[in-house]
């Protein structure tokens, strides 16, 4: 930590407890700023960080002020501690040019807000729009998705169609292929309803695992969300899950007994996670499960597990509920898998056939080979490309790296896969910024990982109409006016009432046999 680095380094040079005192505050100031609203936590509630990331100035001021008030502050007991203040001094300085950096990237990236609390489209965002003619713009329809969760005085049927839910197969086609999904979630509750928005069908089934650490008041809302979908339910036993740990594959395994029972018959399975979003439409999904290549197979991509990550499984890790996974004791060594099987290393996504899960569930070799995981690092990243490639339904015995399921950018592939990330790197992973829109687009892939709402609002909310067109384009049934997610409207003019206005435009009534093709072309 900073503040352990500098007070290492204040005692190896013998410098006075009041130097001491003083870098440590300068340090303690400078914590306070990163735990600011500029950086996604738990703790922070959301309209508090949108006020703070859209006057992000005023942020930077009090900030500012409180850090080089704190110098002024200390310096008045040090007298001549001359040295100690230009230290703070300097500490301060850097501390305000990394808040304005921040600030203005955050100003640059955050759209405008509209009176009623509705966010405009960026220009950036017109190449995944239908033209509109002339004096009329794009303009989202429902502002605070959220906030329609929390309007205990909707009904469901209310709530569904406020959120712009399809409430109808879109072809016969899909209605006679009906997919499961898993969604594995435990924060960004508007992230989540946009994704299960966007991958909803009534004749799927979906089973939602909530971490067992999630807030209560998030856990309370998607719970309301459910309620009102007769084919989404959470699973029956709730994990509280840790990054690459076991619990992680386990909960994926939960909802998997719960869709054993389902009486949707579903033909493949699917699992996502909450910073998911779907590029191809259920069609495309559709008709990529029954390809030649697919239609009886499982898509696991892997490949033998690499020497580089083999440490995964020949130690043993022990997980510390909800925090981290660590090797166990000075790398005690695990014993070889069951029966001696191959292993594959692959992703923690899958496509899988029906039977290959009753296989999971079921099998002795698979239940052998569940238990041997539980002390290995990142499990489901071994665990389902393994099975794939034994004597299993749908197994790909011969198979790769086949299968596009996910548009990940990787940051040790820039420059080689893609040319870079125009969000931000986490955990060697990008969360994609509007500019990896087209690579997104180019790809094709089933879905796109992974999006923040909180921090690059736009490139979800660009994808998410590219998305929702395209799906409604593909309908060979009437479009219900309810399911588009933006209309146009009148560009505001000085003489426009902003609020009013905005507010009767985005909620518009259509007229029964009103055509509304016209908007998605």
């Amino acid at each position: 930590m900073p503040a352990e680095r500098l007070d290492q380094r204040s005692n190896k040079r013998n410098k006075s407890h009041r130097q001491t005192f003083v870098l440590s505050l300068s340090v303690r100031l400078s914590a306070s700023d990163t735990d600011g609203p500029f950086l996604e936590t738990d703790t922070v509630s959301t309209r508090a960080r949108e006020r703070l990331m859209f006057n992000p100035m005023s942020s930077l001021r009090t900030r500012s002020s409180a850090a080089l008030q704190g110098c002024w502050t200390i310096m008045i007991p040090l007298g001549g501690a001359k040295g100690s203040f230009l230290v703070c001094l300097g500490i301060s300085t850097l501390i305000c040019s990394l808040i304005y950096l921040r600030a203005w990237t955050q100003t640059e990236l955050q759209p405008q807000v509209g009176a009623n609390g509705c966010r405009s489209f960026s220009d950036r965002c017109e190449a995944f729009l239908p033209r509109v003619e002339e004096g009329l713009i794009w303009r989202n329809r429902d502002c605070q998705v959220d906030s329609y969760i929390h309007n205990n005085h909707l009904t469901c049927s209310q709530l569904i169609a406020d959120l712009h839910f399809i409430t109808k197969p879109l072809s016969q086609e899909e209605l006679d292929y009906p997919l499961a999904f898993i969604l594995t979630v435990h924060k960004e509750l508007q992230l989540l309803l946009r994704l299960l928005r966007a991958i909803y069908a009534p004749q799927n089934v979906y089973c939602i695992h909530i971490d067992a650490k999630a807030p209560q008041d998030y856990q309370q809302m998607v719970r309301r969300l459910v309620a009102c979908l007769p084919n989404v339910f959470l699973s029956s036993q709730s994990e509280t899950v840790t990054y690459a740990g076991f619990s992680r594959l386990q909960a994926d395994i939960h909802c998997m007994r719960d869709l054993e029972h389902s009486k949707v018959g579903w033909k493949k399975l699917i699992n996502l996670c909450g910073q998911d979003f779907p590029v191809q439409s259920n069609l495309e999904l559709v008709r990529y499960m029954q390809s030649k290549m697919w239609k009886d197979r499982n898509m696991t991509p892997g490949i033998k597990q690499p020497a580089s990550m083999r440490h995964r499984t020949q130690l043993q890790h022990k997980e510390i509920t909800g925090s981290h996974v660590g090797l166990k004791g000075w790398g005690k060594k695990k014993g070889h898998p069951p029966q001696n099987m191959q292993l594959y290393f692959g992703t923690a996504y899958y496509a899988l056939t029906r039977g290959f899960v009753n296989f999971v569930l079921k099998s002795r070799v698979a239940q052998d080979l569940l238990e041997w995981s539980k002390d290995t690092y990142s499990p489901d990243e071994h665990y389902w490309a393994t099975l794939n490639h034994l004597k299993a339904p749908g197994n790909h015995v011969d198979g790769g790296w086949e299968g596009d399921i996910r548009a990940i950018k990787w940051q040790d592939q820039e420059g080689t896969v893609h040319s870079g990330c125009k969000g931000r790197y986490v955990r060697n992973i990008c969360i994609y910024g509007i500019e990896d829109l087209p690579w997104i687009i180019k790809r094709n892939s089933m879905f796109a990982n992974k999006f923040e709402s909180s921090t690059f609002p736009e490139s979800l909310d660009c994808l998410e109409q590219w998305h929702r067109r395209k799906v409604l384009r593909q309908a060979t049934v009437p479009i219900d006016p309810e399911w588009l997610l933006a209309v146009p409207y009148p560009i505001p003019t000085s003489k426009t009432n902003s609020s009013g206005g905005q507010g009767n435009t985005l909620n518009r009534s259509f007229s029964e046999h009103e055509d509304v093709r016209g908007l998605i072309v």
